[in-house]
């Protein structure tokens, strides 16, 4: 009975109404493609906020304007000495005007010129010394949390650096070698990455032993591809909110040294120095310009990479992707 239902409507179906569709590869191919990309999604969650968006704007510009303002017309040395041409002496603690829009220092030299030199200087020693963090640190700290073997040697050395205040490396750093832009980057540089590689190495240990990863090491797949592909995607967002923090703190130690006795000399213009001359005459109201406009200055980056860094941080979790 079923049997002869069955036939009676395959013999009612208009055979015109269907017709065999092929198999292409091709198409196959393009119904399993998404057009999703990490970076652009990230992005996108980054720029919906306001703030952030403004700061990188102001950042941008701020950057730009420090690297062009000494070929722009009518710009200053920030070593020369300006004379008064009525008494023949330093033109020393002249107010900001038209000329000077900063003012100038105790002896003399532009406070505009020496403030924007001096953004340079510290900007180069933030960035050169997180990148030098970001490198050394991943690096070490992915294969301190995925290698077994390496687990005890580096920890041992990370105790023994660690243990050592960082303050005190830093000093004597400072005291063996000489006074340079280079002995700074050189002493930052040789704890900056301690953090960094602890850091990432706990997150490393916590999903190093997941089925994935496991199922990469039981395929053969090197050591090498497990870290980059498997390990670091997934901790983007917190890696590059320690780079994005990094930066003004190294700015900060930078300042701290300065403030101490132990930093650039006074011949290479940098927002320490600018601060520590500042701050011998923020008792006087009239000289307090001094202090104020490199702490602006140096405000405005520390806020920044602060603001920028927190909300990357967010925008990098593909858990808040759209």
């Amino acid at each position: 009975m079923g049997k002869s239902i069955v036939n009676k409507l395959t013999d009612s179906i208009n055979e015109d109404l269907f017709e065999f569709q092929e198999y292409d590869e091709e198409e196959a191919k393009r119904g399993g493609y998404s057009n999703y990309s990490y970076w652009y999604s990230t992005w996108k969650v980054f720029i919906q906020n306001k703030l952030a968006v403004f700061l990188l704007i102001l950042m941008s510009l701020l950057l730009i304007f420090t690297l062009i303002q000494p070929y722009l017309p009518n710009q200053k040395s920030p070593t020369e000495i300006h004379i008064n041409q009525e008494t023949r002496l330093p033109l020393s603690n002249n107010p900001p005007d038209s000329e000077f829009l900063f003012g100038t220092n105790t002896i003399g030299q532009d406070l505009w010129s020496r403030i924007w030199s001096g953004s340079r200087t510290s900007l180069l020693i933030g960035l050169v010394v997180g990148a030098w963090e970001a490198v050394i640190g991943i690096t070490i700290g992915a294969m301190w949390g995925y290698i077994p073997w390496l687990d005890r040697p580096i920890t041992e050395i990370y105790n023994v650096i660690n243990n050592i205040p960082k303050t005190i490396i830093l000093v004597l750093m400072t005291y063996i070698m000489k006074p340079s832009l280079y002995t700074m980057i050189i002493a930052m540089g040789l704890t900056s990455w301690i953090d960094m590689a602890r850091f990432v190495r706990n997150l490393t240990v916590i999903i190093r032993d997941r089925e994935y990863n496991l199922a990469s090491k039981c395929l053969g797949t090197p050591t090498r591809r497990i870290i980059t592909k498997n390990l670091l995607p997934y901790l983007v967002s917190v890696i590059m909110l320690s780079i994005a923090l990094s930066i003004p703190q190294t700015i900060g130690y930078e300042v701290f040294l300065t403030y101490i006795g132990l930093g650039l000399p006074v011949s290479i213009p940098s927002l320490g120095n600018l601060i520590n001359e500042g701050r011998l005459l923020m008792m006087a109201p009239a000289q307090r310009y001094q202090l104020i406009f490199p702490s602006i200055i140096i405000s405005i980056i520390t806020i920044s990479f602060y603001m920028m860094g927190n909300v990357f941080s967010d925008a990098a979790d593909p858990k808040n992707h759209v």
